[in-house]
């Protein structure tokens, strides 16, 4: 079924082709302070990427989106919260139409102008399908993207190839490139179970969000918002406001690291 961010397929009418958007366990969700537990058992996490195992970026018409090589353990994402090793398997940007809002998880009141989502797999499963299917199957690593003076110079080999990609079912090959560059400085991070933040919704991720943003510039918000939702043979029209909103969090306990 086709889904999007506009009223008449937007979040608000997932549930009725998918129905998993209805459940218990639902992502985002507000994080705040009072209903945070400190968890002295959580350990550190790491990611160790191989930059070769980067291949395509691409403009989907939902998102700008890197694809990764997944096909064995290359790049991987262990500790913090998981039980085992994860496969890095693609990265994309959730972002709103103005720098005041974009961000799916909001924290203490607060919306960022995005939200970057690398997201892993776990290979005891046979693909990563199968992993959908699991509680444990996916570890998102979440990292909110915050308009400030001193933006991370990382952020633009990304959005160099932009317009490349500019519209809907463009790719380009993006070779040689480690995610790892866009961590912020702090690994400090909460973490719950929730879903997949897109259709089908499903409730199969261990969410790792960084309590430290990452410094983006307005310009470089504005280049995500050039891409275009539309086929090149459409009229253009901007790709903005792709996250969805906060979930009831319901009896969820949301641990923090730090």
């Amino acid at each position: 079924y086709p889904w999007g961010y506009d009223g008449d397929n937007g979040p608000d009418q997932w549930h009725k082709n998918y129905p998993f958007a209805k459940g218990r366990h639902q992502s985002p969700i507000e994080i705040n302070n009072k209903d945070v537990h400190y968890d002295s058992s959580l350990l550190p996490w790491f990611a160790s990427y191989d930059p070769g195992a980067a291949k395509t970026i691409l403009n989907n018409g939902k998102t700008c989106r890197v694809v990764f090589d997944d096909s064995f353990d290359r790049s991987v994402l262990r500790g913090g919260p998981l039980p085992g090793v994860y496969r890095l398997r693609q990265l994309h940007f959730h972002w709103g139409s103005s720098d005041d809002h974009g961000s799916e998880h909001v924290v203490n009141g607060v919306r960022y102008a995005g939200e970057l989502h690398l997201l892993h797999w776990n290979p005891k499963y046979s693909n990563y399908l199968d992993a959908k299917r699991r509680t444990d199957g996916i570890a998102v690593l979440a990292i909110f993207l915050q308009v400030g003076e001193t933006p991370k110079p990382e952020m633009k080999r990304i959005l160099e190839e932009i317009n490349a990609i500019k519209t809907k079912g463009k790719n380009a090959p993006f070779p040689n490139f480690d995610p790892s560059i866009l961590f912020p400085k702090s690994h400090d991070y909460w973490t719950y179970h929730g879903s997949v933040t897109t259709p089908p919704c499903e409730e199969c991720v261990t969410w790792i969000i960084l309590r430290e943003p990452i410094i983006v510039s307005s310009d470089q918000m504005a280049k995500l918002r050039s891409l275009s939702r539309n086929a090149e043979n459409e009229p253009s029209c901007p790709l903005v406001d792709n996250w969805r909103p906060t979930q009831p969090r319901y009896f969820r306990m949301v641990s923090a690291s730090f």
